[in-house]
């Protein structure tokens, strides 16, 4: 476990709290066709172009409509290989926010494909960077589940939230890596959430808040395979009701 037990009243920004979880992947010979509707389905920044082992691209509509639309070319004989952009910026999910800035200002591109040990788990983009908060603090009870089936839920209280993870006060042994199952209600919102994650980091003792002079145990979740239409509602929540976290005096 790591044990944090400095003045400031955060957990600092990461990658992982403001980024869009999910990767859509495809390969490169699938048509401009199939791939604008996967994107319009899904709802996704881009789709992860892997051309070989080696070779990614990206597409987006912007992609779509510069090198097809206006081009006067048929989608539907075109492949997403022709168009895709290139090189790929990738950035693992614990760098500091400041890194993912200073890597879109050197390189020109306004997308990050987000990493964990290689894997691509999310999306960052500036417009993140510029309209999403840093993960706010609040206090919401809630319920975290270890597996499926007629496992137990563990009380615990969200101490901060985003639309792609959660830190939480909980006094339960979770681990690094554990699949977990969290559960809560965010106030002024009828419906109940039950969103899946996976524990990122756990600490001994969570950083003292200025409201709190105690310290808890405490972990770090990345929210997975999260719904369209949940993330929506989390971040549009967190934008309308959070505090934005600020450094200490």
């Amino acid at each position: 476990m790591v044990n944090k037990r400095d003045a400031a009243d955060h957990i600092p920004s990461v990658v992982a709290h403001m980024m869009t979880p999910g990767v859509v992947q495809i390969p490169g010979d699938v048509s401009v066709s199939e791939a604008a509707l996967l994107l319009d389905r899904e709802q996704t920044p881009c789709l992860l172009v892997k051309d070989t082992d080696t070779r990614f691209g990206i597409m987006t509509f912007s992609d779509i409509v510069k090198r097809v639309v206006a081009q006067g070319l048929e989608p539907n004989d075109v492949e997403v290989r022709a168009i895709m952009t290139r090189p790929v910026q990738f950035i693992e999910y614990d760098r500091a926010i400041e890194d993912a800035s200073t890597l879109m200002l050197s390189t020109g591109v306004p997308l990050l494909i987000v990493t964990k040990q290689d894997q691509p788990v999310g999306i960052l983009t500036a417009r993140d960077l510029m309209l999403t908060p840093a993960r706010c603090r609040t206090r919401i009870e809630s319920t975290v589940r270890v597996g499926e089936g007629e496992a137990a839920d563990h009380r615990a209280v969200i101490t901060q939230l985003s639309h792609a993870g959660a830190l939480l006060e909980s006094s339960a042994l979770l681990l690094p890596g554990t699949r977990v199952r969290l559960g809560f209600t965010l106030p002024g919102l009828p419906r109940k959430f039950s969103i899946q994650g996976t524990i990122v980091t756990s600490y001994d003792q969570l950083p003292v808040s200025p409201e709190r002079s105690e310290e808890r145990p405490g972990v770090d979740v990345q929210f997975t395979n999260l719904p369209p239409s949940d993330r929506s509602h989390i971040r549009t929540w967190v934008l309308q009701h959070c505090r934005k976290d600020t450094d200490p005096a």
